[in-house]
């Protein structure tokens, strides 16, 4: 068993600041034999879902904090005595021993960012008594209340402060005490020794930023990163110490001569911390029934309007269409996800009673005959043989997800519909991170390290793109022989910036808003996930702090409304021609005009969604399409994805026997080009084998 607990670290979600990635923190901690770890990013919560997670993959117990910045009086007061807000919060760790500490957590640092944020996301000591049950509380670094009343000579306040923690955390309070090897932490003695006078317990701490010693120069670039300077600068932020790293058990009591009991306390803190975050449930929001409906349950409610859609798209009710039906709508029942259709139709409805341009339906979602029948979607999937388990699968339950298209100018009429009908609290739209990706990363070293841009553009471009996404470096290096000879054999300077991008490379580099994705709550959000508020576009938006996968791990409804510009111009082209006396339903459009198929033949498709690359204009001029089958098989074949979903298409469209017979010929190309089959001749010739699309 460790005989030492870290309980103060940053983790890359202290933005720009800890340069730690939270696989690579874990790995580290398991060779150091550590059975219990803490995160403690600066003001937010950002990774604790993630830490958590990865906590229990490695057999770790994970202690879920944050390290608080708290306003010096009421966080509504925005006013410092120092230059950039430095003097208007003092840092106060904070850890969740149970879930009712995790929640107020997430309650404080949602107020954090709401109501106080000032420079930073503060708190108060207002809302810390209204918070405080189920949480520990550290006095922190150098930056906290307690060292800095003492270090200003103020003792009779610094007392006066201890004793209001005290207060509000009695026996869940410690004083905090630190070694990196600064002068200015001679203070610690003090608060030391103020300790041991009022009888409060100690605790030593690493102020832990970067994972190892020898990284200290590259969280040092990431600083300049963060501040826009070089290395070569003198007036910038810069730890001068090179011991804010995750230390083992010996370091630590090394640090520490003739005070172990502050590390073997750690232990104590740890042991009180025991908390369980629930994973993979069901938090769907309540759906308000019609008042002539509300006996009945949301199942049986769901059932009654399916069946009424189905009548007007299906005057004769065949066999086939009921018995998809009932097979659909047992699925969903036993899935619990007559809610989930009941929101999205009700807000779709809503739509469309607003003249809001709706998409016909994408994804996943067009396979399903209810939302067929509901009117969710606009495409007919018996027709076009669409499967349903794609989209709900009952041996492999996963939340559905519906992406709905709106018109890009009236998408926001629809959130607020949302907003309003399930409550302002209870809908949030979802934070996204930016990382410092392979051949971003080279580029912003190379400013910090002062670097003519030029040269890093050389090692940059040599990285190759997959699927959207950059190479990861070392598989670069390793693969790219022109990058390698340059770094090992060119400008010692390429090497000094290899290394340190190594080092930063895919950790988080800014916040931002997902442009589509909406969060809808059973209640207030605040009980499930803590809350972010950011600037857009000269507009304040609260967002969650976890980000779209977090919130699905946990249960919550994630929503995407797309805001999609060719709805916007149909809608305007079609609003024209009605001007000049002609309607148009475009729901109603002909799938067999042929000199629609002709512009495709012809290849004159830039523009049109799946059809505009260089590679498909060219397989259209050769495969002639002249029918919507053609093109959807055009479309599976050139963009195929994973290979069990080239086999379903294959089995349904071809026969079984041809799966045997593709896939030597499929699997090189897909092992070459990353799962998605681009600009290769073969997929004419495994087409034409197959008989031919349409002939």
């Amino acid at each position: 068993m460790s005989s030492f607990v870290h309980l103060h670290n940053h983790t890359h979600f202290s933005l720009l600041d800890g340069a730690i990635d939270i696989d690579r923190m874990f790995e580290r901690a398991a060779e150091l034999k550590f059975d219990s770890l803490a995160i403690t990013d600066h003001g937010n919560m950002f990774g604790v879902l993630d830490f958590y997670l990865k906590a229990k993959k490695y057999g770790i117990k994970p202690i879920i904090g944050m390290e608080a910045y708290i306003a010096p009086g009421s966080r509504f007061e925005k006013k410092s005595g120092g230059k950039g807000g430095r003097k208007a919060a003092y840092h106060l760790v904070l850890l969740a021993k149970n879930q009712t500490g995790y929640k107020n957590l997430m309650k404080l640092s949602s107020l954090a960012y709401l109501e106080g944020f000032y420079y930073k996301p503060r708190i108060d000591k207002e809302i810390l008594k209204q918070y405080h049950e189920g949480l520990i509380a550290t006095s922190a670094c150098m930056k906290g209340e307690i060292f800095q009343k003492l270090n200003w000579g103020n003792r009779e306040e610094a007392i006066k402060s201890l004793e209001e923690y005290l207060e509000i955390f009695e026996n869940d309070f410690y004083l905090e005490i630190q070694n990196h090897q600064i002068p200015e932490e001679a203070g610690y003695d003090k608060v030391y020794e103020l300790a041991k006078e009022m009888n409060v317990p100690v605790i030593a701490t690493n102020d832990v930023h970067y994972l190892k010693k020898e990284h200290y120069s590259s969280h040092d670039v990431m600083l300049c990163i963060q501040s826009g300077k070089t290395v070569q600068d003198t007036n910038r932020m810069k730890y001068n110490t090179t011991e804010l790293y995750l230390k083992s058990a010996d370091e630590m009591y090394a640090a520490f001569p003739g005070k172990s009991e502050a590390l073997e306390r750690t232990l104590e803190i740890a042991e009180k911390c025991n908390l369980l975050i629930e994973t993979d449930k069901i938090l769907l929001p309540k759906f308000p029934l019609p008042e002539e409906n509300r006996e009945m349950t949301l199942d049986r409610y769901l059932e009654k309007v399916t069946y009424e859609g189905a009548a007007k798209l299906f005057p004769k009710m065949t066999d086939e269409v009921k018995e998809r039906l009932d097979y659909e709508l047992k699925v969903i029942e036993k899935t619990g996800y007559a809610g989930y259709f009941l929101i999205v139709k009700d807000f779709i409805d809503f739509a469309h009673s607003q003249d809001i341009p709706v998409g016909l339906g994408r994804g996943s979602a067009a396979g399903s005959l209810v939302a067929y029948c509901t009117g969710i979607t606009r495409v007919d999937p018996l027709r076009y043989d669409l499967l349903f388990e794609r989209f709900l699968n009952p041996e492999r339950v996963s939340m559905p997800d519906i992406d709905i298209d709106f018109c890009f100018e009236r998408r926001e009429e629809v959130i607020d519909y949302v907003r309003k009908k399930y409550g302002e609290k209870n809908v949030s739209q979802i934070i996204t991170f930016g990382t410092m990706a392979s051949k971003g990363v080279i580029r912003d070293v190379a400013r910090a390290l002062g670097m003519e841009l030029s040269l890093a553009d050389t090692l940059s471009k040599l990285i190759p793109i997959h699927q959207g996404k950059p190479m990861p470096l070392a598989e670069a290096l390793e693969k790219i022989p022109e990058l390698k000879q340059r770094v090992t054999e060119g400008d010692p300077a390429f090497e000094t910036l290899i290394k340190h991008a190594l080092v930063l490379e895919g950790l988080a580099r800014h916040a931002s808003i997902h442009a589509a994705g909406i969060i809808i709550a059973p209640d207030d959000i605040t009980n499930y996930v803590p809350l972010y508020r950011a600037e857009e576009k000269g507009q304040k938006v609260t967002a969650t702090q976890f980000t779209m996968k977090g919130c699905e791990k946990i249960g919550l409804l994630k929503m995407d409304f797309l805001g999609l510009r060719t709805l916007t111009v149909l809608h305007h082209a079609v609003q024209m021609i009605r001007r000049r006396g002609i309607e148009i339903d475009l729901d109603k459009l002909s799938m067999d005009d042929q000199e629609t198929y002709q512009i495709f033949c012809e290849g004159n498709t830039v523009g049109i969604f799946q059809f505009e690359s260089q590679g498909m204009r060219e397989f259209l001029k050769k495969l002639q399409p002249n029918r919507i089958e053609d093109l959807i098989a055009m479309n599976a074949l050139y963009r195929p994805g994973p290979m069990e979903n080239i086999d379903a298409y294959i089995d349904r469209k071809f026969g079984r026997e041809k799966i045997e017979y593709l896939h030597p010929k499929l699997e090189p190309i897909l092992q070459e080009t990353y799962g998605i089959i681009v600009y290769q001749e073969q997929v004419m010739k495994i087409a034409s084998e197959l008989g031919g699309l349409s002939r």
